[in-house]
């Protein structure tokens, strides 16, 4: 199985009972061979300022996850597809030329358990995803699900602990598209020259089933 290995790193601020995280990633070049094929990437406003905040246990929560996906979404779909166009919204990407497909990726929820929850031995972060695969006149074609999980030890303090966790995840989803998507249906019609249409619709697909993962420390 070809091993993918990533690498994060997290801003933290910490202050007056909030705790804000920043988490923030960099992928080095995958040893993997990209796809030949013409792809556009949509990373929206939606998703470039994505936002995690609630109160709980007496304390506010703000996790501000979108710079970091963006950076991680433009690294790992790079290093996916030999020509890779990006685009800030799906109108500016339906209008270019010469594309096979599109792809839209979408948050679709965070959630997280302190070491208090976990009685106090470690921190976890859940990030759930969905990545919208588009024809290149816009057209939906296929929903790709995407689930990555992280966890820390909770010796440290909570936005140090919050942050390696939620890089954690990160990892864990970039890792999983970058094996899984060569094996998709949809990967093999696109290597043959051709575009995606939406002919081609089918039912919602999980990429990958959950698998434990070994918790990291929060300068892991």
């Amino acid at each position: 199985m070809q091993r993918v290995v990533v690498v994060a790193l997290g801003a933290v601020l910490v202050s007056c009972g909030a705790v804000k995280v920043r988490p923030e990633q960099q992928l080095p070049r995958a040893l993997l061979q990209p796809l030949d094929v013409h792809a556009a990437l949509v990373l929206d406003e939606e998703l470039r300022g994505y936002h995690h905040e609630e109160t709980r246990g007496g304390g506010d929560w703000s996790v501000a996850l979108g710079p970091g996906h963006e950076q991680m979404f433009r690294s790992v779909f790079g290093a996916s597809f030999a020509d890779l166009q990006i685009y800030s919204s799906l109108n500016a990407a339906r209008a270019a030329t010469g594309m096979q497909v599109i792809f839209q990726p979408h948050i679709e929820q965070f959630s997280f358990a302190t070491a208090r929850e976990t009685s106090g031995s470690y921190w976890a972060v859940t990030i759930r995803y969905r990545i919208g695969v588009l024809s290149p006149q816009g057209e939906p074609v296929d929903s790709l699900t995407l689930t990555g999980y992280g966890s820390a030890m909770g010796a440290r303090n909570a936005g140090t602990s919050l942050t390696a966790a939620t890089r954690v995840a990160m990892r864990d989803a970039a890792s999983k598209f970058l094996v899984q998507m060569p094996r998709q249906a949809l990967a093999k019609k696109l290597l043959s020259g051709q575009s995606l249409s939406a002919a081609d619709a089918s039912t919602v697909v999980d990429m990958v089933e959950a698998v434990p993962i070994k918790a990291a420390t929060p300068d892991g």
